[in-house]
């Protein structure tokens, strides 16, 4: 009994006591390692400003994203003059929040060596070390240049440091991790970064090989390589699709794409005539070209037809306008403040316009920024077709306290064949065959020569100025797809020094110049104006009319008319005529009184725009049409009021 005694007691010595005396002299290890300021704790839980973190320096071996060494993490365990024990692990992505990734210096390090990872960094690039770290913030170097991250443990108060080291692939550390696909992916990557469509182009180019060596004879004598080659081109083509970026591509896009160039490779080998493939490559290049060109024109041809085609809410609009207007009585047809129609102190504006909606916009938006505006004065003419259309819009919607004027072209019968020159070539049957019969041979192939508004008279009624106010001294000409967006008062202060016209130059542009408008192979042009002369901008402008009737305008703009009845000085518009006419007649203005090009430039300097007093969408892209340019249309739209209720009857939307 003694002995069983005996050997029981032996035995929970042995099974109980020494694991005790082990277990204690590991602790006793580590304590010392602590003197020696290293790692008191397992290195993947810690305690940091009071919260728990977890640190995944070492990955789990469930992990799935283990492969092959990436970086190197060095950490100390002896005395200062131990060994460096080395090891190279993959630094997988922790699960702690946000907050705990910003406040801990060491999880910023790791887990953006692992976003390297995930990413596909290229073999140039290594994982951790002091680039990473330099991308999250500064980090305190020791003398060997490693990059340190250290923070006592608010428990132990122990130091902690980690030491993450980069080396470069041309050193002497080991190749990259993961698969060399994987690296040259995050090649493509960083290309992407700078032009967003390369793969999408390297697609696009695969396309045109693989066709090239599709249609050649060496291709054809090989069955397989075709099958393979037209496989390849179908697999392209599903992953491209309507794509115009790389972010658009499926996830199999790299695959795909080094397969085409694997097939493209054999290709290659197998063609033995390069001459093939030069004409082939022509032939495409020419046919492209012809492609190019025709549609081209069809663009051209559709904007010039969009741009002289009034929409169905624009056409609706004054239709709908002129029924109501003809239901007023006679008393009700008149507007207020007429006796300040003649007044030369107030500030007075011509707008000629046969668009309701336009010229609503113009009006709305002057008198938005005008700083008196019951001294503001505006004269529109219009056409026979919408004059009652415009009475009505603004005997519904009154300009506040400015004074509005309505008249009919029809009503100046001084304005008659006789006395204006334009106007007799205009109804002649010479001009229509011109501008609308392309063909006739004296007809001009191109298609804005066809707009009607060449052919209208409110277009060049702005020479007849003197004559429509003949009790005014200045005048401001606005043209109807403008938007003013400053007081404009200050205009009328404005010394003109003599001259007529008050506008601003476009000579920053070289198709702004003289030679670009007139025919100076002609010697009455060629003698009298210099090609290089700045050109400058109808659609603000302010007009001195006792220097016009002084300077007899009229006459010589009449005169220039005449010469032109052949148009071989000039072909159209009225801005030819105008260069001539006000020749040596022009003030220039301040550019930012009127920045010109919403209509036709989409980049327009956007702090010009802002700044501008006048804003002209001069050009086929009109705010009111649908090809009207989005980035500029607010500043037009927020002056009209879609929900007036004859724009809703008309679906008129912004």
């Amino acid at each position: 009994m003694m002995l069983v005694r005996n050997v029981v007691v032996l035995m929970l010595l042995v099974t109980v006591v020494a694991p005790i005396i082990l277990y204690t002299d590991r602790i006793g290890t580590f304590k010392s390692a602590s003197s020696r300021n290293e790692f008191i704790e397992e290195v993947t839980s810690f305690t940091f400003s009071g919260d728990a973190g977890r640190l995944n320096v070492l990955p789990q071996e469930s992990s799935a994203t283990l492969k092959e060494p990436i970086g190197l993490v060095y950490t100390d365990n002896t005395t200062k003059e131990g060994v460096e024990h080395k090891s190279a692990r993959v630094l997988s992505a922790t699960t702690d929040d946000s907050q705990a990734q910003k406040e801990n210096p060491i999880r910023q390090v790791t887990d953006g060596n692992n976003q390297g990872v995930q990413s596909g960094i290229s073999e140039k690039s290594t994982v951790a070390g002091e680039n990473e770290v330099g991308r999250k913030g500064k980090i305190p170097k020791d003398e060997d240049g490693k990059a340190k991250v250290s923070k006592r443990s608010s428990s132990k108060n122990v130091a902690q440091n980690v030491e993450v080291k980069a080396e470069d692939q041309s050193s002497k550390t080991p190749v990259i991790a993961g698969k060399q696909e994987t690296a040259k992916s995050g090649e493509g990557q960083n290309e992407q970064m700078a032009m967003p469509d390369a793969r999408v182009r390297q697609l696009k180019d695969q396309l045109i090989r693989a066709k090239v060596y599709l249609s050649l004879p060496a291709t054809k004598n090989n069955p397989h390589f075709t099958r393979e080659l037209r496989q390849r081109i179908k697999e392209v083509q599903r992953v491209l699709g309507a794509a115009a970026k790389d972010s658009d591509l499926p996830r199999n896009s790299y695959d795909r794409l080094k397969a085409m160039e694997q097939s493209l490779a054999k290709g290659k080998q197998i063609q033995d005539d390069c001459s093939a493939i030069v004409r082939k490559l022509r032939a495409m290049l020419h046919s492209t070209e012809e492609q190019l060109r025709v549609h081209k024109k069809q663009t051209l041809f559709l904007t010039q037809l969009t741009a002289k085609t009034l929409p169905k809410g624009l056409h609706c609009l004054p239709l709908r306008l002129t029924s109501e207007y003809y239901t007023l009585n006679s008393t009700q047809q008149h507007f207020p403040n007429q006796e300040k129609l003649e007044d030369p102190r107030l500030f007075h504006y011509a707008l000629f316009s046969d668009n309701v909606l336009a010229a609503a916009v113009v009006v709305n938006s002057t008198i938005t920024h005008a700083k008196q505006p019951s001294k503001h004065v505006f004269h529109i003419v219009t056409d026979r077709l919408n004059y009652a259309a415009m009475r009505m819009w603004f005997l519904v919607n009154p300009p506040g306290k400015a004074t509005i004027q309505v008249q009919n072209i029809e009503e100046f019968t001084w304005l008659n064949s006789s006395y204006s020159p334009v106007l007799k070539q205009l109804g002649s049957q010479s001009m229509i065959d011109y501008y609308f019969r392309t063909h006739r041979a004296n007809s001009d192939s191109n298609l804005k020569y066809r707009n009607p508004k060449y052919l209208s008279i409110l277009n060049h009624l702005r020479f007849y100025l003197p004559e429509i106010f003949p009790k005014l001294d200045k005048v401001l000409f606005l043209d109807d797809d403008i938007v003013v967006q400053k007081d404009l008062t200050g205009l009328w202060s404005l010394d003109l020094k003599g001259k007529v016209n008050g506008a601003v130059e476009t000579c920053g542009e070289s198709f702004h110049r003289f030679d670009r408008y007139l025919n100076f192979s002609n010697p009455l042009i060629s003698k009298n104006f210099d090609p290089r002369a700045c050109g400058w901008a109808y659609g603000m402008n302010v007009f001195d009319l006792k220097e016009w009737k002084k300077q007899n305008i009229t006459e010589v703009y009449h005169n220039w008319q005449k010469l032109n009845h052949d148009r071989q000085l000039w072909k159209l518009g009225t801005l030819p005529p105008g260069l001539i006419t006000f020749w040596n007649r022009t003030h220039p203005l301040d550019r930012l009184w009127h920045v010109l090009g919403l209509g036709y430039n989409p980049n327009v300097n956007q702090r010009d725009i802002e700044r501008a007093a006048v804003i002209h969408y001069n050009g086929n892209l009109k705010p009111w049409l649908e090809i009207g340019m989005p980035k500029y249309r607010n500043y037009w739209v927020k002056y009209v009021d879609y929900d007036h209720v004859y724009l809703r009857e008309c679906n008129i939307n912004p």
